[in-house]
């Protein structure tokens, strides 16, 4: 398995409905990519005036983070998309 450094976590995308509340279908490539994930892995935190400050999140949780993340990026292990960001682009634990 795959193991975040420093402040990094890794998230499993969670996926939107394919329907709006009306009903409505929406096509794949109108679809935007959901700001919702699983934390699947984090790193052991970054080190702020010699302390280790550990992430706030922890595997299995459910996070919002923001859609446009600088420092996301997309990968793909064992056939499955995962996104890596850092801890601050995450805006909160559902």
């Amino acid at each position: 398995m795959f193991k975040p450094l420093y402040n990094y976590i890794l998230l499993e995308r969670l996926e939107d409905a394919d329907t709006t509340a009306g009903g409505i279908i929406i096509p794949d490539n109108a679809r935007e990519k959901p700001a919702r994930g699983r934390v699947v892995a984090a790193g052991n935190g970054i080190w702020i005036d010699g302390m280790l400050v550990p992430p706030s999140v922890r595997p299995g949780d459910t996070v919002m983070f923001a859609k446009w993340a600088a420092s996301a990026a997309d990968i793909k292990l064992d056939g499955k998309d995962f996104i890596i960001i850092k801890e601050t682009d995450i805006l909160g634990i559902i």
